[in-house]
């Protein structure tokens, strides 16, 4: 099996200059924990819940919230992500991206083609998904 057997095509992504309040939304309308971050269609970096937790200030929306709070959303997707994610290939072998996913403790990996267009993700789930025990 195969990283293009498994992986989710169409996959959404977010332009570098991104606001976070939008990539907020677009990740929970979604349900999606990881956005590829593109420039000019080439992906530059991945941007997960967990960068959103971090930085996102807990207070917005609450009688606690301080104009420092706001502050948080004022970033743009390229000052959060990281940058040069580990990516795969369509013919990458599953084998090869469990390896990935453990050896580096990531949860997801970019499927891109030879100029870096991004042509689908696969995440741990989906490896769980197409598991044959």
């Amino acid at each position: 099996m195969k990283a293009q057997d498994i992986m989710v095509k169409n996959v959404i992504c977010v332009d570098m200059d991104e606001r976070l309040p939008n990539v907020k939304q677009i990740m929970e309308t979604n349900g999606f924990h990881h956005l590829p971050v593109t420039e000019k269609g080439k992906l530059v970096g991945i941007i997960s819940d967990r960068d959103l937790l971090r930085l996102i200030s807990p207070f917005i929306d609450s009688a606690s919230e301080q104009p420092r709070d706001l502050d948080t959303l004022n970033r743009a997707a390229h000052q959060v992500m990281t940058r040069q994610p580990i990516t795969v290939k369509a013919e990458t072998p599953v084998e090869e991206i469990v390896a990935w996913l453990k050896r580096v403790d990531i949860s997801c990996l970019p499927v891109t083609d030879d100029e870096d267009h991004v042509i689908g993700i696969i995440s741990w789930r989906d490896l769980v998904n197409h598991a044959t025990f």
